[in-house]
C-alpha cells in the first residue's frame, strides 16, 4: 500500500538530527540512546517522547517516584529499586531517574547513587528540549565525554525496526568487501541474526541503519520498499 509521503526529523542524543522521507508510513515516534563518560564512569540516556521514560521505569517495577524536582526546565523525577537475582543471590540498589519536559523525556539509572549523586552526573549536562528530540550536551569543564555517537531507533510499520548511527570510518570497515545492492536509499546488505532471522544493513553517503524486519515483513519485498526510503543527516 502506498503512503503519502510525510518528512520527518528525529534528533539524537548528542544533537544529530536523522530525516526520512519517502512512500512509507513514518509518523511512528523515534529514540535515542547515547553512552556517556563523566567522571571515569559510563552511563546510558535514552531519550524519547514524553512516555517513554514512564514506561521504561513501570517495566522496571516502578509504580510511584520517591521525589520529583524542577531541573532545566523540566521535572526531574526518582525512584529506587531493589531488583534480587535468585540465580547469584544479588540484590542491586538502584536509583531511577526520569527527566520529563513538554513533549520530550530521559531516561538513566545509577546503582547505588543518592540523588545528590545523580545531581552531580547531571550538572556535567545540559538538557536542550526541540520540536523533534532532545538533546544533553556536555557542559564546557564538565568532563562528560559522549563514548560513542548516539543511535536512533524508530518502527517504520510494514519494514522494520530502524537503528541509525552515522557512517563513521570504523563502521564503513564492517561493511562487507562486495558491493551491495544499489538502492535510492544507498548500499543494501543482506545478513542473518544469531537465531537465523534476516536482518539488513543500508549504508547511505552520511547513514549507518541497521533494519529487521517485523514479522508481518516478507524480507524479500525489503530491497523494494527501501527504495521508497531517503535518509540523510543535518547538523
Amino acid at each position: 500500500m502506498t503512503t503519502t509521503a510525510v518528512p520527518v526529523a528525529h534528533r539524537a542524543v548528542d544533537g544529530r538530527r536523522y530525516l526520512l522521507d519517502g512512500e512509507l508510513d513514518l509518523r511512528a515516534p523515534a529514540t535515542s540512546v547515547a553512552d556517556v563518560t563523566i567522571a571515569g564512569r559510563l552511563h546510558e540516556f535514552t531519550t524519547g517522547p514524553t512516555g517513554l521514560a514512564d514506561d521504561v521505569v513501570r517495566a522496571l517495577g516502578v509504580d510511584r517516584f520517591d521525589e520529583e524536582l524542577s531541573y532545566q526546565g523540566g521535572t526531574l523525577l526518582t525512584a529506587r529499586t531493589r531488583p534480587h537475582d535468585p540465580r547469584i543471590r544479588l540484590t542491586e540498589d538502584r536509583l531511577v531517574a526520569v527527566w520529563r519536559g513538554r513533549r520530550h523525556s530521559f531516561f538513566t539509572e545509577l546503582y547505588g547513587a543518592s540523588t545528590g549523586h545523580l545531581l552531580g552526573v547531571l550538572r556535567s549536562l545540559r538538557v536542550e528540549e526541540h520540536d523533534d528530540g532532545l538533546t544533553l550536551l556536555p557542559v564546557a569543564k564538565g568532563g562528560a565525554v559522549f563514548a560513542a555517537p548516539a543511535t536512533v531507533l524508530k518502527e517504520v510499520p510494514g519494514l522494520g525496526l530502524l537503528e541509525m548511527t552515522p557512517l563513521t570510518a570504523q563502521r564503513a570497515k564492517q561493511l562487507p568487501s562486495w558491493r551491495g545492492l544499489r538502492t535510492r536509499a544507498g548500499d543494501l546488505y543482506r545478513d542473518a541474526l544469531s537465531d537465523g532471522r534476516p536482518y539488513f544493513v543500508l549504508a547511505t553517503t552520511d547513514t549507518w541503519l541497521s533494519l529487521v524486519p517485523l514479522a508481518d515483513t516478507d524480507p524479500e519485498q525489503v530491497p523494494t520498499l527501501v527504495e521508497r526510503l531517503d535518509v540523510r543527516t543535518a547538523g
